[in-house]
């Protein structure tokens, strides 16, 4: 039912305002309940305005609600305001009734993260959700769905903002070298299986990054107006939705090594302390860098953050 109240606050009435005597009709219930429902939706956060003349959902242009997406073939999770859609997609992937594709969606994280648990700033304007899987892989390749993220994510920004983004190995997009998205990814296995695989993106869409993280960029910033987030999303579930179908055979890191900016660039590499330089060569079946150290001697990483050297 409060999803069917945003639904008509958002379409209906002028200026946005609905009277609640008009809901009531609409809906088949009483004011009373109208009166409850609208004042459980402001206690999770959403930003409804009451007055003489009946209720206005403020700021709604481009709000994410699922009944937006009703065409996708996911299944979509809104909150106003969460600590991290990360821990939400987790406690719900470990129920095995949440299908494949599930979304967790919000507005804005009080604690959002990054790989190893760092900080990432999640405010309003961005583009900050997880994504729950159920790929039937063994763990070693659940690189893979990384990887098909990557790619729609770059495929999506590019062809919608006529931009020039790349993939950074392993889990960064990058436009003009700085840093426009984040990638995450958690895993659960059963078995020799994977249970459950849960993509984390965090894309800069039309906050502004720069006064947390000078190397970062948003959209907004960089093509120098607003853009609707429900677009992007939208494109991007109905890309990766075909990606996926890839990761069962090994052309997705072909597919993958067509957007980086990786391979070819002198970079380090530092993994719990160790750090390796050199020039990176390839990404081989299992996902992981071939370096080419400045001894002439090939380095394998499987994991690590990934910096470019200045060429």
């Amino acid at each position: 039912m409060k999803e069917k109240i945003l639904n008509i606050l958002t379409t209906s009435g002028k200026d946005n305002i609905i009277s609640g005597v008009y809901i009531s009709s609409l809906l088949g219930i009483s004011r009373v309940a109208v009166w409850k429902h609208l004042k459980k939706l402001k206690q999770e956060g959403y930003d409804i305005k009451s007055s003489s003349r009946g209720y206005q959902l403020r700021n709604s242009n481009d709000l994410l609600f699922p009944f937006c997406f009703k065409n996708q073939g996911s299944t979509i999770h809104y909150f106003p305001r969460i600590p991290s859609t990360m821990d939400i997609a987790k406690k719900m992937a470990r129920n095995n009734k949440t299908p494949h594709l599930t979304v967790v969606i919000a507005e804005e994280q009080t604690k959002g993260r990054g790989r190893l648990k760092r900080i990432w700033n999640s405010s309003k304007g961005g583009l900050w959700f997880s994504i729950i899987l159920r790929p039937n892989l063994p763990p070693p390749f659940s690189f893979k769905v990384n990887f098909a993220a990557s790619i729609s994510l770059v495929r999506t920004l590019n062809k919608l903002f006529k931009i020039n983004a790349t993939v950074k190995w392993p889990n960064d997009i990058l436009l003009n070298e700085k840093k426009l998205a984040g990638l995450l990814s958690e895993m659960e296995t059963k078995g020799d299986m994977i249970s459950f695989v849960n993509i984390g993106i965090g894309l800069n869409v039309n906050n502004f990054p720069e006064k947390h993280e000078p190397n970062a960029v948003s959209i907004r910033t960089f093509i120098g107006k607003k853009v609707l987030r429900k677009k992007i999303l939208s494109c991007f579930l109905n890309d990766f939705e075909k990606q996926l179908k890839g990761i069962y055979h090994k052309n997705i890191i072909k597919i993958w090594k067509k957007y980086t900016s990786t391979i070819g660039r002198k970079v380090k590499i530092e993994t719990y302390g160790e750090i390796s330089e050199g020039v990176a060569t390839d990404v081989d079946d299992t996902g992981s860098l071939i370096l080419k150290q400045k001894n002439g001697i090939t380095k394998k990483i499987i994991y690590g953050d990934c910096f470019y050297k200045k060429i």
